[in-house]
């Protein structure tokens, strides 16, 4: 299984994108889905997260102007981001917490995280 993230690019300040995470292949089973940001120079912090019984939970820099949302699918998270800052700048990186899946045999699969690569969003000022 890997997770693909997607949606960022390049906005000016005040504007939205919405980001997707998902994860190809089977995903028995996970703890909580989140997503992550790093801004250059900068240690790789908590944006938001679900848990797997859509308990959300929020960097206090992005409250009430960040949404984390699963998909229909369970293998799918999305990040609506709002109201967007240059400080919002950043390599989102999504995140699933004790996910348990299929390898290529078919065979349950427990691992402690799985990481995607990566989006870029640039807010301009």
């Amino acid at each position: 299984v890997q997770l693909q993230a997607s949606g960022g690019g390049l906005v000016q300040a005040g504007e939205s994108l919405r980001l997707s995470c998902a994860a190809s292949g089977t995903l028995l089973r996970s703890d909580a889905w989140a997503w992550y940001r790093q801004a250059p120079g900068k240690e790789r912090e908590l944006v938001a997260s679900i848990t797997s019984s859509s308990s959300t939970n929020y960097a206090d820099s992005v409250k009430g102007r960040f949404t984390i949302a699963r998909g229909d699918a369970k293998n799918t998270v999305f990040l609506q981001m709002n109201s967007l800052k240059p400080e919002d700048t950043a390599v989102y990186y999504c995140n699933v917490e004790n996910p348990v899946y299929y390898n290529a045999d078919y065979a349950p699969v427990a691992a402690r995280y799985l990481w995607g690569q990566g989006t870029q969003v640039t807010v301009s000022s």
